[in-house]
This record gives C-alpha cells, sequence and structure tokens, in this order.
C-alpha cells in the first residue's frame, strides 16, 4: 500500500516518540465488530490534544484570556488493518513539518502485536480568535514541535 505523505515506512515508524493508549469500545464498533471508520478521527484528535498538552501549547490556546486557537485545516486516514471490539491501541503523534502558521500532524497506531492498522496526517493552523486570520508560531511553539 502506497501512502502518499510517507517517503520511506522504516524511517517515518522511528520518528516517532509520542503515544497514548486507546481501547476499542463496543460503541465504536459496527455490525460486524469491526472499528467504524469515522471513530479514527477521534483518536487522532484525543491523540493529538495529549501531544500538543506535552510540548505546552494548550495551556495558552485554553486560556479565555488568550488571542490565538488551533484549527484543523484538513485530516486523512489510511486503513491497514482490521481493528475490532476490545484490542488496544497506541495511537502514535508527530509533528512531521512545521509552516508560518501550521503545522503537519502525523499518526500511527498499532495494535497489541505491534502491527500498524492505520495512518494519518492532517494540518493544523494557529488563528486569531477573533478574526480567523491564521497567527505565525513564535519561536518557542515552533521549536516545541521538534521535542
Amino acid at each position: 500500500m502506497r501512502i502518499t505523505y510517507i517517503e520511506d515506512m522504516e524511517k517515518w515508524v522511528e520518528e516517532f516518540t509520542f503515544s497514548v493508549s486507546v481501547s476499542v469500545r463496543f460503541s465504536e464498533t459496527d455490525m460486524y465488530g469491526h472499528l467504524n471508520n469515522t471513530v479514527t478521527f477521534a483518536y487522532f484528535e484525543y491523540a493529538r490534544i495529549e501531544f500538543l498538552k506535552e510540548i505546552g501549547h494548550m495551556a495558552d490556546w485554553l486560556d479565555p484570556k488568550g488571542t490565538t486557537i488551533p484549527v484543523v485545516a484538513d485530516l486523512q486516514c489510511d486503513y491497514m488493518k482490521q481493528v475490532f471490539f476490545d484490542e488496544k491501541l497506541s495511537i502514535f503523534v508527530k509533528a512531521a513539518s512545521v509552516g508560518n502558521s501550521s503545522v503537519d500532524i502525523h499518526y500511527m497506531a498499532k495494535n497489541g502485536n505491534g502491527d500498524i492498522v492505520f495512518t494519518g496526517r492532517g494540518t493544523i493552523v494557529q488563528i486569531d480568535r477573533k478574526t480567523g486570520k491564521s497567527v505565525p508560531w513564535k519561536t518557542d511553539q515552533k521549536t516545541a514541535f521538534s521535542l
């Protein structure tokens, strides 16, 4: 399977250092017991938020007096293996590239056997809370993405 945002799968996998665990709940499956294809995006959101908290970005964005917020500009998922009810997954997150006011975030999910079951990527943009216009990253924010 060719995934356009991954040039070298082995190298790409090795670059992940942050992950969170999730268990597939019964309500997240279809009538065949498979993980519903929309749920992966909720897993991405959970992992992304935890990653952003870990690198220190969420405090400013959650401050009611803060002036900037992150928004998702695009999001995609590539499914590689079936996932079933009650499986334990590790959802990995990394910043693949940082732009002026955006960051391309990559995701990888592994099952308990260490198999990659789905991958993904998406762009978030930091915007002004009032105007909706993009706001450039500060130097320390850019640096935090590479930790």
